[in-house]
């Protein structure tokens, strides 16, 4: 099971956080969490990697992705149990990690509003929208 999960009309504004719980798949090599206005406008690609021992932060505008930004703080492992909170503010994006680390990511494509949220190596519990 690949674990990939799709949404395509969601209402994420600013100030909102998406809190999302899951476990990530066995044996997978890293998980992906996508956020942004369709799969080639990504205004956050939060990408960790276990081969690596990063977390990959990314921006995709069409074709083009941006300069990868690379995290080594890994508190991933394949088959864990895992909930992470993603903060949408004015000009980024903060995600705290399972272990209370948290990652900053610029708001590279500058939308204000985010509709699509797509998963991937992410088997997901439950996920919840506020603010």
């Amino acid at each position: 099971m690949s674990g990939k999960f799709e949404i395509v009309n969601m209402d994420m504004k600013m100030g909102s956080s998406l809190k999302i719980k899951g476990k990530i798949a066995d044996g997978a090599n890293g998980f992906v969490i996508n956020l942004g206005q369709g799969t080639d406008k990504l205004n956050l690609h939060f990408n960790p990697r276990f081969a690596e021992s990063t977390i990959v932060c990314n921006s995709r505008d069409g074709n083009s992705w941006g300069a990868e930004q690379r995290d080594n703080h890994m508190c991933f492992s394949p088959g864990s149990e895992v909930k992470l909170i993603v903060t949408f503010e004015n000009n980024e994006f903060k995600v705290k990690l399972p272990d209370g680390h948290q990652l900053t990511f610029p708001n590279r494509l500058g939308h204000s509003h985010l509709s699509y949220l797509g998963v991937q190596n992410f088997l997901v519990s439950s996920f919840k929208l506020e603010g």
